[in-house]
């Protein structure tokens, strides 16, 4: 079954995370994604590990992790962008395709012919989305942005962790590179909108995405507290600031999620809890309440808790509906029935490993759902067939750029 988008080509300039993401989805969907990298170094993340997928053929040869998470279904052509001829098949590949995504700084390659105004000349109907830190515009616009710059000063590690008086209390990244990756949905949503003005229009154009506006349109409640009350909130570890109880419990063998959203599931909960007074106490039965009284329910809630284990718990809370969980480890994840019955972990055939497992997308779709176009794929792995195919090079033409160090073909492709 074809994807949603696989009339699609992409060429995607982009590295490390928020582009790569936003391409990622772009090719799951069905698009054909053309990765350029450096015909040396690749992708940044090809090194950053460990861990390490190994080429078993090959010592030395091998593949982060991390490149691996968004990289699935890509081509990958190793153009040296710097270079005249380089930067003229780029030009020549954009002829080729409908969307182009770049994280260059700003500005960076307009001196290769590169940026938006040179390629929608040559193509008026393109359409060609930037990622930076912190956008086109705006007094902080020439400064590289990365993932925890945007946490820190978008304000997200402020409101992330234990509280100041707390041990361990303190700013806090969030444990995945977030602002990297909302970014990259962010531009996802942006090309698909784009794709639909197209259709209707005939029009090209540019979207502007970066790192902090992304991670300021993340705060959403938190965001509204402060727009509201002209108050910034802090850290609450786990806790919530407007709904209680709401966090994690310590129970008999560890801790346990409660997430109580009403005042009807917490009157469920202190009947199966025995806690049937704390239920009928007017400190307690409203929300508003036990936000204001917030410590004396921990203190009643806790010293239940711990009677029992957390399979008992669960057990007992999630047959009366209150919404419960376990703190799984990645690994309990995916061991997890549920994730494991929405195939949230897919197969594909790497030439270093086969059925090698990936995170799979989460979306679902009855008619064109989205699916692994192949492995992410080795530095230069589809030079030869990507030039030939598209640009008519012949294998004379292809060998003279890689004698000249203008494109990389990688000699270890064992799979097409």
């Amino acid at each position: 079954m074809a994807g949603a988008l696989a009339h699609i080509r992409v060429l995607d300039l982009s590295r490390i995370l928020a582009g790569p993401s936003s391409t990622q989805i772009l090719g799951d969907l069905g698009a054909e994604v053309i990765k350029i990298e450096h015909p040396e170094r690749g992708d940044d993340t090809r090194a950053w590990g460990p861990p390490f997928l190994d080429n078993p053929a090959m010592d030395g040869t091998a593949e982060s992790a991390y490149f691996l998470a968004a990289n699935r279904g890509k081509k990958s052509v190793a153009v040296d962008i710097t270079s005249t001829r380089g930067s003229a098949l780029i030009q020549q590949l954009v002829r080729q395709c409908d969307i182009v995504v770049e994280n260059f700084k700003v500005g960076g390659l307009k001196k290769y012919g590169l940026d938006y105004e040179h390629l929608s000349a040559i193509k008026p109907n393109l359409i060609y989305c930037s990622i930076t830190g912190f956008g086109q515009t705006g007094p902080y616009a020439h400064r590289p942005g990365y993932d925890l710059m945007a946490q820190a000063q978008g304000g997200l590690m402020s409101i992330t962790g234990e509280r100041d008086d707390q041990p361990g209390g303190g700013p806090q990244k969030v444990g995945v590179a977030a602002a990297d990756l909302m970014t990259g949905m962010y531009a996802c949503v942006s090309v698909l909108a784009a794709l639909a003005h197209r259709e209707q229009t005939g029009e090209g154009q540019h979207t502007d995405l970066a790192l902090l506006d992304s991670q300021v349109a993340m705060l959403a409640n938190q965001g509204m507290f402060y727009l509201v009350s002209e108050e910034s909130p802090g850290r609450s570890g786990n806790a919530h600031a407007t709904v209680v109880p709401y966090g994690t419990f310590p129970v008999a063998d560890g801790e346990i999620a409660l997430a109580i959203g009403n005042d009807s599931q917490f009157q469920r909960f202190c009947k199966v809890t025995g806690l049937v007074e704390t239920g009928t106490d007017e400190r307690f039965k409203h929300n508003r309440n036990r936000v204001a009284n917030r410590d004396a329910l921990l203190t009643q809630m806790g010293a239940v808790l711990v009677t029992r284990t957390r399979a008992e718990w669960l057990l007992a809370l999630e047959e009366v509906g209150v919404p419960c969980g376990p703190i799984n480890s990645i690994s309990e994840v995916f061991s997890d029935p549920q994730v494991r019955s929405r195939d949230m972990c897919w197969e594909v055939d790497h030439p270093f490993r086969p059925k090698l497992k990936l995170v799979a997308n989460p979306i679902h779709m009855s008619r064109t759902p989205p699916a692994p176009q192949g492995p992410p794929p080795l530095l230069g792995q589809h030079t030869t067939a990507v030039l030939g195919d598209l640009l008519s090079l012949t294998p004379s033409e292809i060998d003279e750029l890689v004698a000249q160090k203008v494109i990389f073909c990688n000699p270890v492709v064992l799979a097409p």
